[in-house]
């Protein structure tokens, strides 16, 4: 019987990697996202955006009465910044309802198919901001809540076999970090100078912690938070 597993923006950048990543370990991945997916194999696409909350809840429960999934990667997200003099509003709540709500609802979905299988896996994708990080007041308390979020998912449900972990990637070679940090540019280079291992993260390093939180033997691994950012957040992230 196929182990399904649902990832949310799973078509592009860290995306594909955690599908590319779910295939490899031998899962079924359903992909979730506005754009048709790069990885190319045993994927189930749906397109949907996943910040119309009627849409995707009727896509969620169709879902969970054909499959039974008992993974989920809750990876969707968007950035808008902004300091704190020029944030507007509407940016808020794009920024909080795809970031956050949308991993809150496809949890909520899928928890009776977790419980009635006594397994689930819950893998929420956060970020190095929640440390903190200029002009990004909105996205990283979207952040910070699925963190947050994941803590009390953790002990809400251990009890029932299903764990709910967080991976907070730093600089990651994304398409948007090429575009917004040119090769030549001093403050790109600054990013790398920065950074421990002296290199930028690629997407295929936050596959790797994700498919760790996914494993089947990592049911005593509960309520964490693992930072992917080349040693970056050491000294900075709370004990």
């Amino acid at each position: 019987m196929a182990e399904y597993v649902l990832i949310t923006g799973g078509s592009l950048n860290i995306g594909a990697a955690i599908t590319q990543r779910a295939l490899e370990d031998g899962y079924r991945p359903i992909v979730l996202d506005v754009s048709d997916p790069e990885v190319e194999g045993d994927v189930e696409f749906h397109r949907v955006d996943l910040g119309d909350l009627e849409a995707t809840e009727a896509l969620l429960r169709h879902l969970v009465q054909e499959r039974n999934i008992t993974r989920l990667v809750n990876n969707v997200g968007v950035v808008r910044p902004g300091s704190l003099g020029e944030l507007d509003f509407k940016d808020f709540e794009t920024v909080m309802n795809l970031n956050l709500r949308t991993a809150i609802l496809c949890a909520q979905m899928l928890l009776p198919g977790m419980r009635q299988a006594g397994f689930g896996r819950i893998v929420n994708t956060a970020s190095r901001t929640v440390l903190g990080k200029e002009k990004r007041s909105f996205y990283a308390a979207s952040k910070a809540g699925l963190t947050a979020a994941v803590r009390t998912w953790a002990l809400e449900l251990a009890a029932d076999g299903i764990t709910a972990n967080v991976v907070a990637p730093g600089s990651i070679a994304t398409t948007a970090f090429h575009r917004n940090n040119p090769p030549d540019d001093p403050q790109t280079k600054a990013i790398i100078d920065a950074i421990p291992a002296k290199r930028i993260g690629t997407p295929e390093d936050v596959a790797q912690a994700v498919s760790f939180f996914l494993d089947a033997a990592s049911g005593f691994v509960n309520g964490q938070v693992l930072y992917v950012c080349g040693g970056l957040t050491v000294g900075r992230a709370p004990v």
